[in-house]
């Protein structure tokens, strides 16, 4: 089933901080309770969560008693402003409510009711095509991925972290489905823990042979040549191919490089941001320190109760450590700020 989906005119969604104990879906009916999932990662991966906000946006112009189209946009530009503010490094957030938005453009002598009726469907179509979209990356990435690759995995970016099907572990997926032997080290990916929690989860459903390790063991793998390839996504990947992602891949991409292991990100092109020249400009989202404070250790808190932490949810992981970036238009390769153009504005 899919991670976001619209249903009985609720938006509803994979509680994914609760997995892999529990599994249940929670429904939606306004757009700052989703706003709210969105910060508090009920949803996460940029995909979905661009999803997301494109459906919480059809909510609140649902939400909005406005009689008039004029009335509705100024409703609804409130609305995306709110959405926006939710996570501020992941640029499909913005792309999809922009999009959404964009909609509506030269459609203001249509009724307040037909607006209405457009964003959601927008949303269904932002929503329909990231499967689409994601099928197509994996196909692309399954072809790097050799007969007997272990492959080391960064967070999760399985169908969790889209509508469906998966950005980087979509490509690991594919390839197990087309018959290739492959064995992934999925790092825990601290503080949250994505890739122990979500990414181990889906690798089960699929029957991927996969072992957990922590995030510092990568270089140890990678040294001793145990492992073929590292994939990961991205939450932004600016126009010279510097790439934002989760905390923790600028370091995996680093061993990877001097080990010289290759190391993708795969990315839809909706999460390139052409108008941002290099990574330095992406905003950093830090999190609550509790998220690290908080861990536990064989039921018992893990640092003293005096602690300060920082929590700083993405790192960039400059081009040059990047072997390829991995879309839907074929597999990018340097020049990065030449040829991400090409695939980003390729119809």
């Amino acid at each position: 089933m899919r991670t976001v989906f619209w249903e009985d005119n609720q938006l509803k969604m994979i509680d994914q901080r609760i997995l892999p104990s529990r599994f249940e879906i929670v429904s939606f009916k306004d757009h700052k309770s989703v706003a709210r999932a969105i910060k508090d990662m009920v949803v996460r991966g940029a995909p979905a969560i661009g999803a997301a906000a494109a459906f919480g946006l059809a909510l609140a112009a649902y939400e909005s008693v406005a009689t008039s189209s004029r009335e509705l946009l100024e409703d609804l530009q409130t609305a995306s402003n709110t959405l926006k503010a939710a996570r501020p490094t992941a640029v499909n957030l913005v792309w999809a409510l922009d999009r959404a938005m964009g909609a509506t453009k030269t459609k203001e002598e249509r009724s307040a009711d037909e607006l209405r009726q457009l964003i959601l469907d927008e949303a269904q179509c932002i929503a329909d095509e990231d499967v689409e979209i994601n099928k197509r990356m994996a196909e692309h990435g399954a072809a790097l991925i050799n007969d007997g690759d272990t492959v080391i995995h960064h967070c999760n970016t399985g169908a969790l972290a889209t509508v469906d099907w998966g950005t980087a572990l979509g490509v690991i997926r594919t390839a197990h489905e087309q018959g290739k032997r492959i064995h992934v080290l999925v790092d825990e990916t601290r503080p949250r823990l994505q890739g122990a929690r979500l990414t181990a989860w889906e690798l089960d459903q699929y029957g991927i042979p996969y072992e957990i390790i922590s995030d510092n063991m990568s270089g140890y793998f990678l040294k001793a040549g145990k492992a073929q390839k590292v994939l990961f996504g991205a939450d932004r990947v600016a126009a010279n191919g510097d790439v934002a992602n989760k905390i923790g891949t600028y370091m995996l991409s680093l061993a990877a490089y001097d080990n010289g292991v290759p190391a993708y990100s795969v990315v839809p092109t909706s999460t390139v941001d052409l108008s941002l020249e290099h990574g330095g400009l992406i905003p950093i989202e830090e999190r609550d320190p509790e998220e690290v404070l908080g861990i536990q250790f064989h039921g018992e808190r893990v640092a003293p109760i005096e602690a300060e932490a920082r929590n700083i949810a993405f790192d960039i992981t400059p081009h040059r450590l990047i072997t390829g970036i991995v879309t839907e238009n074929g597999v990018v390769y340097p020049p990065f700020e030449v040829n991400l153009r090409k695939a980003v504005l390729r119809k």
